[in-house]
């Protein structure tokens, strides 16, 4: 039974091996078929070889079995890809050359392959009697055999993900095509003045226009903007310039209103910037150029060059809110009255149909939010500070005003006291369950999470207090 079954196996192995060299002899015969275009049919057959060596191994045992004259054939004379495999380092050099000048670390390399090339490429599977899809298709061998040279041309690696660079080889064109991705820079920012928003704010009067009709637009004076200044025209042009990009778009983790400041942990962003010929920037010298451009109104730390899941990470990571609200109420309130009216919100689960302030851009329902702490100092019968760290999306101006009855519970509504926040601080802004700073996240080492300050409202550490 065994010399039985070795022999029944090493007759199928010769039968095997036979039908391989009897393939290769057909597609030989179609005509003059270079090495790479013959070896290509029969890609999945012993792995570690390129198609040219595969196709040179398969012609030379082809030629031994039959005892034959073995010729090669000149890849200029290969009527399958017309030459294009001896090209691989023409194409090479081409996207190397293309990119002289721009920082880069990884690439992946992509092929329009001619309808031409292709109907060769069946053609000759057609006259052996092989399987139209037999081997690898020409484009997966040009991007291969090409990228794997581009590669120690400039000091970089080939990324199948998201590369820094892709190349476009249009053959049909004799063309490279260069699409140099967008490079990412994290932060945190804090706005340390009122009335800035985080990014440009178009005239609603002119549409950003500068102009009604033929006439200098009088509501935002002929800028064409509401605001003079914002976090983003502060941060973003910097980064733009430090990279050598074409433009840059600033993505924050959610925003503070207009008036309020910005302060303690700062805010989380990320800039992407456009076409960038630069990468490699020292985040330490950035941080010291975008707070010298931003003269005090905002200020940047725990920058790091971050990856392209970074801007998802920011917009949505569920996040907690810290702030500092100044308070004015409507007539005088008693301590005693005051300290309970904050115990009630301490941990309060709140439901806030959508405020009045913010009807006109936001879906007309019900939210359910909860404070995880709320603490507070009367200043005066008449003033008080309060701190609230909440969950997103948490309205702390009507949790304090209360919204006319749509915010319950509300401090005003604990008081019976018309109560109002005449200045806003936000003074934290934490991931709930894992900071933002995670390393999967950055190119390079990430930045650590901030240090929250006690004295400015915040926690122990970035997610101590979230809920």
């Amino acid at each position: 039974m065994g010399p039985s079954n070795d022999k029944t196996k090493a007759t199928g192995t010769v039968c095997s091996r036979m039908n391989v060299l009897a393939d290769a002899r057909e597609l030989a015969a179609e005509g003059p078929v270079c090495d790479a275009c013959l070896g290509r049919a029969f890609a999945d057959r012993s792995h570690g070889l390129t198609n040219a060596e595969r196709g040179r191994s398969l012609r030379i045992a082809a030629a031994l079995a039959a005892d034959d004259p073995y010729e090669s054939t000149d890849p200029a004379e290969c009527w399958v890809c017309e030459g294009l495999c001896d090209e691989f380092d023409a194409w090479a050099e081409r996207c190397a050359e293309a990119v002289d000048g721009v920082e880069f670390d990884t690439y992946q390399v992509g092929t329009r392959t001619p309808p031409l090339l292709d109907e060769n490429e069946r053609l000759l599977r057609e006259a052996a009697g092989l399987d139209p899809d037999a081997g690898e298709a020409f484009n997966s061998e040009f991007n291969r055999e090409v990228g794997k040279r581009i590669g120690p041309r400039t000091d970089t690696t080939v990324d199948f993900g998201r590369p820094d660079v892709q190349f476009t080889l249009d053959i049909d064109a004799d063309a490279v095509e260069v699409d140099v991705h967008s490079a990412f820079v994290y932060g945190r920012y804090r706005k340390l003045e009122r009335d800035i928003p985080q990014t440009e704010w178009p005239c609603n009067a002119c549409d950003g226009s500068g102009y009604v009709g033929s006439q200098s637009c009088e509501k935002c004076g002929g800028t064409g903007y509401l605001y003079e200044d914002s976090v983003e025209e502060l941060t973003a042009p910097i980064v733009r310039d430090v990279m050598d990009g074409t433009d840059a778009t600033f993505h924050g983790a959610g925003r503070e209103d207009v008036d309020a400041r910005m302060l303690g942990t700062g805010r989380p962003f990320v800039i992407e910037v456009f076409e960038p010929r630069r990468r490699r920037v020292d985040t330490r010298r950035l941080t010291g150029d975008i707070d010298a451009f931003a003269e005090g109104r905002v200020e940047v730390d725990n920058l790091g060059l971050a990856t392209y899941d970074a801007v998802e990470r920011v917009k949505g990571l569920d996040a907690s809110k810290r702030y500092r609200a100044e308070v004015a109420f409507g007539e005088p309130i008693d301590e005693d009255d005051f300290a309970a009216a904050v115990a009630a919100l301490d941990g309060a689960t709140v439901e806030q149909y959508t405020p009045h302030r913010v009807d006109h851009r936001r879906a007309s329902i019900t939210r359910t939010r909860e404070v995880y702490e709320a603490t507070g100092t009367l200043d005066d019968p008449t003033h008080a500070t309060v701190e609230v760290h909440g969950a997103g999306g948490l309205y702390v101006k009507e949790l304090v005003s209360g919204d006319e009855g749509r915010t319950d519970p509300s401090l005003a509504g604990e008081l019976g006291v018309a109560s109002e926040v005449t200045a806003l601080d936000v003074l934290g802004v934490y991931g709930e369950h894992e900071p933002f700073e995670e390393p999967e996240f950055f190119r390079e080492e990430a930045p650590e999470p901030p240090v929250v300050d006690p004295n400015d409202g915040g926690a122990d550490g970035p997610d101590a207090a979230d809920g």
